[in-house]
């Protein structure tokens, strides 16, 4: 089964190193590379799409805004 969002290994190296930051920072647990990698799976699995479909939602409602503007201004 194809990953839902294809990402390079080195933002996906970055992403898990972050995940890391935030459990030391935040929780005061240190999480290892496999339990981060897991976490970001999750979250691109069963998150991401939510998000991403929001994007969309709302650069169409931004494109729909400026065209109307721009037909606004027609003579």
């Amino acid at each position: 089964m194809k990953d839902p969002f294809s990402l390079s290994t080195e933002v996906k190296h970055e992403m898990t190193n972050q995940i890391q930051t935030y459990f030391l920072h935040e929780h005061d647990e240190e999480v290892g590379q496999l339990k981060a990698t897991l976490i970001l799976d999750f979250f691109l699995k069963e998150l991401a799409p939510a998000v991403y479909n929001q994007g969309i939602v709302d650069a169409h409602q931004f494109l729909e805004d400026k065209l109307e503007d721009l037909f606004s201004i027609q003579k």
